[in-house]
């Protein structure tokens, strides 16, 4: 993992987000799922009452306010994401707006293609329009030679794109650490419950129904909560990259289509 990238994901919003989101997971765990309404004779000491759920969850012991604090860090980092690459696609359909723009650019109105640009907006419109300012730079540059305005036009079209893909890629890095670190707490969970059971086992005499029930409760909680968690976070992962590699590789493939016609139009 870039700890680079991991150091700055975990701040601006991030650094607000998860502290956060963990005093909600706690506040729920100790006055919602902890309430004495759950468990039998009103006490969080006993077993919750048959069917409560709350009651079942909050059984799960201290681990579960965690893992409920990384759901809710996969859902609030995905609809963060999903608003942010929302906006970076623009105001209209991204194929349609390359489709234009290429038209454009054969037909050399570069004016007509840059207005396209802002009218569509978002990343991909940005390092296009970047790279047909430069475009027409270069062509109305007479001390260059045809060589140093194709390597002038690419790394124009470079340099935008590396100052677009951070934005597109961050908090990603968060997500992608929740699948691992989400399996792993409920496994830590499970381990715990799973020790509090055998100890209710290793008793004297009877075993302690109770502590047994309560530590297979924990076991069972975290591990689901840890699954499913990792899961989510995996899913929303791959989705969010998907995307971005979709828009990087619009990225590219204009990018080649500018220096060609380029090449092609001015020998």
């Amino acid at each position: 993992m870039n700890t680079k990238k991991l150091k700055t994901a975990f701040t601006g919003f991030a650094g607000i987000a998860i502290p956060t989101l963990f005093v909600v997971a706690l506040l729920l765990f100790i006055f919602v799922l902890g309430n004495p309404e759950n468990f039998q004779g009103n006490n969080p000491a006993n077993l919750p009452k048959p069917g409560n759920v709350l009651g079942t969850i909050h059984a799960g012991g201290i681990i579960v306010p965690i893992l409920m604090t990384v759901l809710f860090c996969v859902f609030t980092f995905s609809i963060e994401r999903f608003i942010t690459l929302t906006r970076a696609k623009g105001k209209g359909n991204v194929n349609s707006f390359v489709a234009k723009v290429h038209q454009k650019l054969s037909a050399q109105d570069i004016e007509s293609a840059i207005a396209e640009c802002d009218k569509q907006r978002g990343s991909v419109a940005s390092v296009v329009k970047a790279g047909l300012i430069k475009y027409k730079e270069m062509a109305e540059d007479k001390t260059k030679d045809k060589e140093q305005k194709i390597t002038a036009i690419k790394q124009e079209i470079e340099e935008a794109t590396s100052l677009e893909l951070p934005m597109l890629e961050q908090n990603l890095v968060i997500i992608a650490t929740i699948v691992p670190l989400a399996t792993l707490l409920g496994l830590l969970g499970t381990v715990l419950g799973m020790i509090k059971s055998f100890s209710a086992l290793a008793t004297s005499g009877a075993p302690d129904a109770v502590g047994l029930a309560t530590g297979i409760s924990e076991a069972l909680i975290n591990t689901a909560f840890g699954i499913g968690s990792s899961s989510f976070a995996m899913i929303f992962y791959n989705y969010f990259t998907t995307k971005i590699d979709k828009m990087t590789y619009s990225i590219d493939e204009f990018g080649m289509a500018i220096v060609q016609n380029f090449s092609a139009q001015h020998k």
